[in-house]
């Protein structure tokens, strides 16, 4: 009796986050390998006020909106056939949310859901861990470093241990760096909640017990950027680049140091991400800390630090398959 393959399926995944917006439209293969066919990313800042006020904006939800509106007319343009909008942090933490999920609705056409935190680090480990498990060995920690959280996922073949901290680059500009750049009482201030958080952290997850440690997303792809020395965003070269862990922490103490204005003379800068970055990288460079002490502290070394771009946004476009 002849084997009948199943057929590709094209679909279209919408991460919507504190900051951004983003889109990947994909072709999931019978033995689920994702081909890209259209990915896009646009700065909302959904999450504007949102630690402050509890609520979401009335610009940031018509900003995210009027995105939403894009989207849906490529992934109509593109074909796709099964479509998941997921939206995280911002929106967990917002009264108003319902708000939020009448105006996706309107603009896309599909049900928004809003993740917990466990169901977003799960997704995004399931993205990342694609993307680099050919190449590295496990236990994997996977870092997504949000605008308004930090899903933490330990794991191998799948999640261990999953945790979502609320620190993230939107929400520790707002809470604690205010100046540009930030002055050194701002910095400490925010080291200190984001140490906080991690040692409160470190009681559910063994960093020590990491042996890849992986980040993701905006604050991390750029500061891989900047450590690579890039003059514009080269995709190809950040996703899987393998740096040194003080490659790493220089690349974000410099980042932090700078005024907005000499961050976005860097070529590989997007502009909507240049007046949060610092805190992202000030996030970034604590974490990385951690964990290579908690790793010493086991009697190993961590030396080298991967950065992907398979994160969240592909492992919703898994889950459609």
């Amino acid at each position: 009796m002849p084997v009948t393959s199943r057929p590709t399926t094209r679909v279209a995944a919408v991460d919507c986050g504190t900051n951004s917006i983003r889109l990947l439209v994909a072709d999931v293969g019978p033995d689920g390998t994702l081909v890209e066919v259209d990915r896009r990313l646009q700065i909302v800042r959904l999450g504007q006020g949102v630690d402050r006020t509890g609520r979401l904006a009335p610009e940031a939800l018509e900003r995210t909106f009027a995105a939403s509106r894009e989207y849906a007319r490529v992934i109509a343009e593109t074909g796709a056939t099964r479509v998941r909008f997921v939206a995280t942090s911002a929106t967990r933490d917002a009264r108003n949310r319902a708000e939020f999920a009448d105006g996706v609705r309107a603009a896309i056409g599909v049900e928004p859901e809003v993740a917990s935190g466990d169901e977003e680090a799960s997704l995004s480990f399931r993205g990342a861990v694609a993307g680099v498990a050919a190449r590295h060995a496990g236990p994997y920690l996977v870092v997504d470093l949000g605008g308004g959280s930090t899903e933490l996922v330990l794991g191998t073949t799948s999640p261990d241990v999953v945790l979502s901290l609320d620190v993230g680059s939107v929400r520790m500009t707002e809470r604690h760096l205010h100046s540009d750049p930030p002055t050194p009482g701002e910095e400490d201030a925010a080291r200190a909640d984001v140490r906080a958080a991690l040692d409160r952290a470190g009681e559910v997850v063994p960093f020590g017990r990491t042996v890849t440690l992986v980040g993701l997303a905006g604050s991390v792809t750029s500061a891989t950027a900047h450590a690579l020395g890039l003059s514009s965003y080269q995709r190809e070269r950040v996703h899987g680049a393998v740096l040194g862990v003080e490659e790493v922490l220089a690349a974000c103490d410099d980042l932090l140091h700078r005024s907005r204005a000499r961050r976005l003379a860097l070529g590989f800068m997007h502009p909507g991400r240049a007046d949060v970055i610092g805190a992202g990288v000030l996030v970034w460079s604590e974490v990385v800390a951690r964990v290579r002490a908690d790793v010493a502290a086991e009697g190993r070394e961590l030396t080298q630090v991967v950065t992907s771009e398979s994160d969240i946004l592909d492992g919703i476009a898994l889950s459609l398959a």
